[in-house]
């Protein structure tokens, strides 16, 4: 599985953006998917998944109720849309996918897009 993530960009805090994970092959339906962010200097930390069956989710409290996870398995993406967005958001952002039950401990996930920078400003 490739994934190639998109959509960030610089906003001013109390912003939104979307951020998409774009996924090659035809079994996208068989993987949970999970977002971890890495802002500079920092580790790489879990924000929300989603699973690979039921649709279900969960987040970090750090984004709990400004976040949403989706997934549009026809089109083999994932989405995150991010609203009320803070100066600490700031980030490099990151998908991943992994068989199966999702995770939310990056040695959990078998494949990783490329990252996508978000800069939120105060």
């Amino acid at each position: 599985v490739q994934l190639q993530a998109s959509g960030g960009g610089l906003v001013q805090a109390g912003g939104s953006l979307r951020l998409s994970c774009a996924a090659s092959g035809r079994t996208f339906n068989s993987y949970s998917m999970g977002w971890f962010r890495q802002a500079p200097g920092k580790e790489r930390v879990f924000i929300t998944a989603i699973s690979w069956n039921d649709g279900s989710t969960y987040y970090a409290d750090s984004v709990k109720g400004r976040f949403t996870v989706s997934r549009d398995n026809a089109k083999n993406t994932v989405y995150l849309q991010m609203n009320s967005l803070k100066p600490e958001d700031t980030a490099v952002y990151y998908c991943a996918a992994r068989r199966g039950p999702y995770g939310t401990r990056t040695g959990s996930y078998d494949y990783w897009g490329q990252g996508t920078e978000v800069t939120v400003s105060s």
